[in-house]
């Protein structure tokens, strides 16, 4: 138990610099830019950051997980560290070099002829964050979350900091109508969503350089030998992430594609405010992740991995299920920081939320495959899910429109879950507790199919009641699984 405590622990404080910074940026930015911009400007702004996460899973192409493997089995751990950076310093600036020179065909591919800036733009956020994944990870696998989670404030900071400098009245417009020198050199109004990428690309600048000393601090040369390894070992994790990134974005660029509408922006703009309100539960699992992956490896060739593991994967679904309650819960309170245009996709939060629960049991099940080095078979996985998405998004797109988007995400990381599964007893089997994992789902999922049946009356009774079924929830799993005395009862091991 000592070692889930120190899990749980890591995981909180890398929710520091994963949960809080997006949650600040969720909450402050997204009601922030639904007010200032109509739905289909917002819409803009949702495509391209769908694109920056197809770019940066190609620019990384799996090295921070093929770093972590490497560098944990490796005798020279700086010479894995070496080559990882030099590789991305090397690709990145092939891509960096190559997007640029070809912006036309490429604008022209994109369909933003008329917005080659933006593109440039996050071209070059792209290039700066892939630049900084291996120093990230380093961090990681130092177990220094508190430096890691500070990076990763600042870099939300700047960017909240500079979106309200340049779209708050009072603040760059207004010294631009009064004719400061400063401004009107660096501020343009007709720029518009642009300062959106503007103030990210400030935001990701700002940690780069932070970075730059850890990122030069190249101890040992570049080993052919050691690359290729790393190579033949992420080249699967980068196919499975294209595939995910595929489960995960491709729906904002299919649906201006594909629905049946007058204006498309428009519906991916509404689509994204209540897609960013559901990835409250995508950020849990990513906080999680960033302590799993170096604490799962680490725990790999100990006698007692496997029941580590089946213990994680129960106390990670009863929290996961604990924040899916109290995002959709309390979605009519939540929903209030939109502007009245963008709560038509509140329906799809439930929906979404639930598919990145599944996403969160997936990326639990993948050590039976990454502890095998057998990494081909996370690439199936996540191409089998990939496929899904597609279909079910191009054949029900143009009837149900963003409906089907969201349950998209639930078949795809469904079918993962159940497919991975039964691979894993085959390969790395695991005594999971399936039978009490599926009735926490189940209770929760009833839940809150009950809840949006119910007409309460008002926002007050509708808190009250729903409270009291979170906390049943709570009380439920304590007595079943001391879900919350078993990680606060000091010196239980």
């Amino acid at each position: 138990m000592k070692d889930l405590n120190r899990l749980a622990g890591q995981t909180l404080i890398y929710g520091l610099g994963t949960m809080l910074p997006r949650f600040l940026n969720y909450a402050l930015l997204t009601p922030f830019y639904a007010n200032i911009f109509e739905p289909a400007e917002y819409g803009v702004v949702t495509e391209l950051y769908a694109y920056i996460a197809f770019l940066l899973v190609l620019l990384t192409y799996g090295m921070e997980t093929a770093f972590f493997r490497f560098a944990q089995k490796s005798d020279k751990p700086e010479q894995v560290y070496s080559t990882s950076i030099i590789s991305l310093i090397f690709t990145t600036a092939i891509f960096l070099v190559a997007f640029n020179v070809f912006i036309e065909p490429v604008s022209v591919l994109m369909k933003y002829e008329d917005s080659k800036t933006f593109l440039i733009i996050f071209s070059f956020i792209v290039a700066l964050d892939a630049l900084t994944a291996i120093p990230f990870a380093q961090l990681r696998r130092e177990n220094r979350p508190l430096r890691f989670s500070l990076l990763k404030l600042i870099n939300v900071l700047v960017i909240i900091s500079l979106a309200l400098f340049f779209y708050l009245p009072d603040a760059a417009p207004a010294l631009y109508q009064k004719g400061n020198r400063l401004v009107t050199a660096i501020y343009n109004p007709d720029f518009g969503v642009g300062y959106v990428f503007v103030a990210n690309l400030a935001g990701s600048l700002v940690v780069f350089l932070i970075l730059l000393p850890r990122t030069l601090n190249i101890k040992s040369h570049f080993s052919f030998k050691v690359w290729k390894s790393m190579l033949i070992y992420a080249l699967p994790l980068l196919i499975s992430g294209m595939a995910g990134i595929i489960n995960d974005a491709v729906d904002k660029v299919l649906l201006r594609r594909l629905i049946q509408s007058d204006n498309p922006f428009y519906e991916v703009g509404v689509y994204g405010a209540g897609y960013k309100i559901a990835v409250l539960m995508a950020l849990f699992i990513q906080m999680y992740r960033f302590a799993m992956e170096p604490f799962f490896f680490e725990k790999l060739s100990g006698k007692d991995a496997k029941e580590t593991y089946s213990t994680a994967m129960k106390y990670f679904i009863i929290y996961a299920l604990i924040l899916f309650l109290g995002l959709n819960l309390y979605i009519s309170v939540i929903q209030l920081i939109l502007p009245g245009d963008y709560r038509e996709s509140m329906f799809v939060v439930p929906v979404i939320s639930l598919g990145f629960l599944l996403y969160g049991i997936f990326v639990n099940l993948s050590i039976w495959y990454k502890a095998n080095d057998i990494t081909k078979y996370g690439a199936y996985l996540t191409f089998i899910g990939a496929a899904i998405t597609i279909l079910i998004n191009v054949l029900f797109i143009p009837k149900f429109g963003y409906r089907a988007s969201a349950w998209a995400h639930v078949a795809c990381y469904g079918v993962m879950v159940i497919v991975s599964y039964l691979l894993s007893k085959r390969h790395y089997p695991i005594s999971y507790e399936t039978g009490k994992l599926l009735s926490y789902i189940g209770l929760a999922v009833i839940i809150v199919i009950l809840v949006n049946r119910i007409n309460y009356g008002s926002i007050a009774s509708e808190i009250a009641f729903n409270t009291l079924f979170i906390l049943s929830f709570i009380a439920y799993a304590e007595i079943r699984d001391k879900s919350i005395t078993q990680f606060i009862k000091p010196g239980k091991a």
